[in-house]
């Protein structure tokens, strides 16, 4: 920031067990995005490395990474990310036609799964916050990933919306065996999972 550094994670140490559902939880500002978003392969750190099943996330060209991404992850932001002109079925295919191996056969199955099976034709816009978090979700699994990386899912709902957003992704995780990881300022949330992970001025606590 200008001629100021300023250090966002310090030093973290982290194994995550496949099929394990962690909750990453702090204040605004402490880092919980940045963790995130490193872990996911998005963020590359400065320092230290990032391994999933063995392989550095940040080697190879930025094309590669992009498809390992592709093909092992799965996103959930806050803000859902849809394309406005797609249709949710179309915005659902998208990572599997960028990776070359989804078909609207697993985007409706994909779809039907968060309990939009008789929304697939709809835009965004004539969806609510819930429908479109849904549409996000199944996104993110269409291309049936090992891991779910979640930023604040529930941020943009009201408590009961996004009460039903965390059960229908922990349901999805835990039947499909998938790791989960879910930044939240909401620590009522956070005791559902496996474990809970606290971050503060970048050291989780």
């Amino acid at each position: 920031m200008g001629s100021r550094r300023i250090e966002v994670l310090r030093g973290i140490s982290l194994d995550v067990a496949n099929g394990e559902i962690i909750f990453i939880c702090g204040a605004s500002g402490a880092g919980k995005t940045t963790l995130l978003y490193t872990l996911a392969g998005l963020e590359r750190p400065e320092s230290g490395t990032v391994e999933f099943e063995g392989r550095n996330l940040y080697n190879g060209s930025s094309g590669s990474q992009a498809r390992f991404r592709n093909n092992k992850m799965g996103f959930v932001f806050q803000g859902y990310f849809l394309l406005p002109e797609l249709t949710a079925l179309e915005n659902v295919l998208l990572p599997g036609m960028i990776g070359g191996k989804s078909t609207a056969k697993a985007a409706e199955e994909s779809l039907a799964s968060v309990g939009l099976a008789d929304r697939m034709q709809h835009l965004p816009a004539e969806l609510s916050g819930g429908e479109q978090q849904r549409v996000a979700i199944a996104r993110a699994l269409v291309n049936d990933p090992d891991i779910i990386f979640a930023d604040e899912p529930t941020g943009n709902l009201d408590s009961a919306t996004g009460e039903a957003i965390v059960d229908l992704l922990l349901k999805l995780a835990r039947e499909r065996k998938k790791s989960l990881l879910i930044v939240t300022h909401d620590t009522g949330l956070a005791m559902r999972g496996d474990r809970e992970l606290y971050i503060k001025d970048g050291r989780l606590g």
